[in-house]
């Protein structure tokens, strides 16, 4: 090994066990925020989770004198807030301690070779599970929207590992692009209906989605910064560690306004 490879080495070995600290740090932060919410949250965020279906109208089928079809819902069960937003908690703080502990040697490759497959598979699940508690803030209670945005929130993520797999593929960049917007259009149709004909959601309610979205635009930008390799970002570990504070800062923000709003 040549002098300057061994420095070199050395250098990253540095910066790996500073990305590792830091993934213990998060998975403890995380782990003890989802343990707070659960603790001292109130029953008032529990939300009746639906589905709707056709069904024949038996009054108006015998005045009509034919089958008339009517949607109606039937409550599937009730789900508490709480739980939503300690598991997107939970998640990343296992996904974090994974990181540091049984998946590190993997993970310390993809740093490498600019490639982070535990990041973005965390960020697709963690991110769901978000958009799903925003969904459920502003009103949508049905199952079938629910899996909906859960689904495109995740797909949003794992098309982004498939960017920095496959490089440069343009339809997996679009493809994210497309279930990103359209997860989030479903949530600002319901929020506009609120305003529109209902009497508008609380204050709590706005901040929570409007937070959300400048977060996700924040990590785009990051991600945006890495690949392009930019200035500081040029170091794939330095972009590896804004996205964890980025990241924190999202769960954070989100889980504790949540919290003000429905949960205390």
């Amino acid at each position: 090994m040549s002098l300057l490879s061994y420095f070199s080495f050395g250098k990253q070995k540095i910066l790996n066990e500073g990305i590792r600290r830091l993934n213990f740090l998060a998975a403890a932060l995380h782990a003890l925020q989802g343990v707070l919410i659960l603790v001292f949250s109130s029953t008032g965020g529990v939300r009746p989770i639906t589905t709707s279906f056709l069904t024949q109208d038996q009054l108006a089928s015998q005045s009509g004198g034919q089958p008339i079809l009517v949607q109606a819902t039937h409550h599937l069960f009730d789900l508490n807030l709480a739980y939503v937003v300690a598991a997107f908690f939970f998640i990343n703080a296992i996904a974090h301690l994974l990181a540091a502990t049984r998946l590190r040697r993997k993970f310390e490759e993809g740093l490498k070779n600019g490639v982070n497959r535990v990041r973005w598979i965390d960020f697709a699940i963690s991110s769901g599970v978000m958009m799903t508690a925003v969904a459920l803030v502003v009103g949508i209670y049905d199952i079938s929207s629910l899996l909906m945005i859960f689904g495109l929130t995740a797909l949003m993520g794992l098309t982004t590992a498939l960017i920095e797999i496959n490089k440069p593929v343009q339809l997996n960049y679009w493809l994210g692009i497309f279930a990103g917007v359209l997860a989030w259009l479903v949530v600002i149709l319901y929020t506009w209906g609120a305003h529109v004909w209902g009497t508008a959601l609380p204050a709590y309610a706005y901040a929570v989605a409007i937070s959300l979205l400048l977060l996700f635009a924040a990590i785009a930008a990051n991600f945006y910064l890495q690949y392009k390799k930019l200035g500081h970002w040029e170091n794939y570990v330095f972009g590896e560690r804004v996205y964890i504070i980025l990241s924190f800062a999202a769960k954070t923000i989100l889980g504790w306004l949540i919290f003000a709003g429905t949960l205390r």
